[in-house]
């Protein structure tokens, strides 16, 4: 259901992590250029084929960028150092500045005790942690304080049970949440409002037969969310209705009794 009630004329967004069109990232640049916000987009098409994601093919960003419209960002590692902040001043040249930044990446891979190495612990950080802290400072560095600008970030079910079998994936997602709180007091003078987003179990293409059934009926309603209710709540945060929230954590999980 598109909320047609927003309206994000004149904003300019980045929205990172998109790579796979069943994705949320490809469902909020499609819903955002839809409410009138001029997107750029970035993502890593690489990243999806060695997880081997159902819907992973090369060059998905740039196919993508082009069907919706929007303009792409260089596809780049953000494992790499100094690729985040690249992605940054790339979208801010393109766009003439940025108001909006959506931290939509993740790195994530299992990791039962036993074959945690420092490598694998540190590709999640470096990702999922590092880069966005790095993001979002060059972001800071760019606006015009005088708008309204605003950093939507996303976490997982972590913070409330942690998966122990995707152990540093977990210790990065709760280290998001503080990130989140922390910018939200740094950057509070600089009209820079930051939350997080927890999307819950969505349907992207990922889950299938018995278990789809079963996380289905995790849900009240007996259906997964879908990127587009995800969607919904990332318009209202960018848009002039939530210009006096920052620093929230919001679940918008359809009250899953999950606990990922």
């Amino acid at each position: 259901m598109n909320n047609n009630s927003i309206n994000l004329n004149e904003k300019k967004i980045l929205i990172t992590g998109v790579s796979r069109p069943l994705g949320i990232g490809a469902t909020l640049a499609k819903r955002f250029a839809e409410a009138g916000a001029t997107v750029a987009i970035h993502g890593y098409s690489d990243y999806d084929l060695i997880v081997g994601h159902k819907s992973a093919a090369k060059n998905n960003t740039e196919k993508l960028a082009k069907q919706l419209g929007v303009t792409l960002i260089t596809p780049s590692d953000l494992e790499i150092a100094g690729n985040a902040e690249k992605v940054v001043t790339e979208a801010a040249e393109e766009l003439n500045g940025l108001d909006g930044l959506i931290l939509n990446h993740a790195y994530g891979v299992n990791d039962e005790i036993g074959s945690w190495t420092e490598k694998h612990i540190n590709s999640h950080l470096l990702v999922n942690v590092t880069a966005s802290m790095m993001m979002i400072q060059a972001f800071a560095n760019q606006v015009d304080n005088s708008k309204d600008n605003a950093i939507t970030t996303f976490t997982s079910g972590q913070y409330k049970h942690i998966e122990t079998n995707i152990m540093a994936y977990s210790v990065s997602k709760d280290a998001t949440i503080c990130l989140t709180r922390g910018a939200a007091k740094l950057l509070g003078d600089k009209n820079i409002r930051v939350n997080c987003i927890d999307p819950g179990p969505n349907d992207t293409g990922y889950c299938f037969g018995e278990d789809y059934e079963t996380i289905a009926k995790m849900f009240p309603s007996g259906r997964w969310g879908t990127p587009d209710d995800t969607a919904d709540l990332a318009l209202f945060l960018h848009s002039s209705y939530a210009k006096w929230i920052t620093g929230q954590v919001i679940a918008s999980n359809g009250g899953c009794k999950c606990e990922f």
